[in-house]
């Protein structure tokens, strides 16, 4: 018997899956095969990851929100999902872009399809990924330069945010679909942005 398992993946401890894990619920996944990391998404040495990769067999479906959720390395992304597909020989299914669905398409054209779209999606979420890195690493010379210095948040902001908070900022998210994107409360991402902006106004 062939068996739906999802994956669930957030950045940081405080972080809510409650939404990646209703959408799996609602796919069909059963809770009990959904299984979850709180690590960043840089590469796979993720504890619970490796232990459902181990659990796949041939015929099985891999069940993930988005791409995203997934990894946010090109390379890595791309071996990971050709040994499930060519050498496990199970199924990954991508909720937000159906066209990733190795179930169907599995023809020549719809191979080729689906292949470029993972390898641009892979790309975006690395360049995504690498911004973000080279926005903090940039804040922090500047600090530097000014001789101020930056103390350590309890628990950093998660790579996720910087790209939603802009598109906050400019008026395309309100505060709920901002955190219902992020998978928190309004209330948590309000804390989010007093911590990225009490760190700008040290750069000012």
């Amino acid at each position: 018997m062939n068996n739906f398992y999802g994956y669930v993946r957030v950045s940081t401890l405080d972080q809510n899956v409650e939404r990646q894990l209703i959408e799996l619920i609602k796919w069909g996944v059963l809770e009990k095969n959904i299984y979850c990391d709180k690590l960043s998404g840089k590469d796979f040495n993720r504890p619970q990851y490796q232990k459902l990769k181990r659990k796949l067999k041939e015929g099985d479906v891999l069940v993930v929100k988005s791409l995203d959720r997934l990894g946010r390395n090109y390379e890595d992304i791309q071996q990971e999902w050709r040994d499930i597909v060519k050498i496990t020989k199970a199924d990954i299914v991508i909720i937000d872009m159906p066209i990733l669905d190795t179930r169907t398409n599995k023809d020549l054209i719809g191979t080729l399809i689906s292949d470029i779209v993972l390898q641009l999606l892979s790309y975006v979420a690395q360049a995504e990924r690498e911004s973000i890195r080279q926005r903090q690493a940039e804040g922090i010379a500047i600090a530097k330069a000014q001789g101020k210095h930056l103390g350590r948040y309890p628990s950093p902001l998660p790579e996720e945010f910087f790209p939603v908070y802009e598109k906050w900022q400019n008026r395309e998210y309100s505060l709920r679909s901002a955190s219902e994107v992020l998978g928190i409360t309004i209330s948590q991402f309000r804390t989010m942005i007093k911590k990225h902006e009490k760190a700008l106004d040290h750069l000012t």
